[in-house]
């Protein structure tokens, strides 16, 4: 059992999602940072003073927060948009990658065709041709 134990936990995928975790996790501290500290300030603390509040997270009405709720969705929109422009420009340089034929490597030259793959294209052509 501790063997089988120990080869989940060495699998790959497990420790990619370890991994994947802890990047999340910072990622998350830049993001709420981010709204905390340049969009709060840049954006919401003028329209906020000219409302007679000081601090977003301190607005409430009969004892409920709603500040504090306003500031969490922010941040999971920045969140968002941030992981939306991500994914975006990974995707961007995939179909890039793939129209220079970059599929192999700059250092690796491909390698040729062995007899067989040369014969089954002589196969083919010759079928295509009747």
């Amino acid at each position: 059992m501790l063997k089988e134990f120990r080869d989940f936990i060495l699998r790959g995928n497990v420790i990619d999602l370890a991994v994947a975790v802890v990047i999340g996790a910072a990622f998350n501290a830049i993001v709420s940072s981010m709204v905390a500290d340049i969009i709060t300030p840049l954006l919401l603390n003028p329209v906020m003073k000219a409302s007679g509040a000081e601090n977003l997270e301190g607005l409430g009405w009969n004892g409920m927060l709603y500040g504090k709720f306003i500031a969490t969705v922010i941040n999971f929109i920045v969140v968002g948009f941030v992981l939306f422009m991500v994914i975006k420009m990974m995707n961007k340089l995939q179909n890039l990658k793939k129209k220079k034929g970059a599929d192999v490597d700059e250092d690796e030259t491909p390698t040729p065709p062995t007899k067989d793959q040369e014969l089954l294209t002589e196969i083919r052509d010759l079928l295509k041709n009747k």
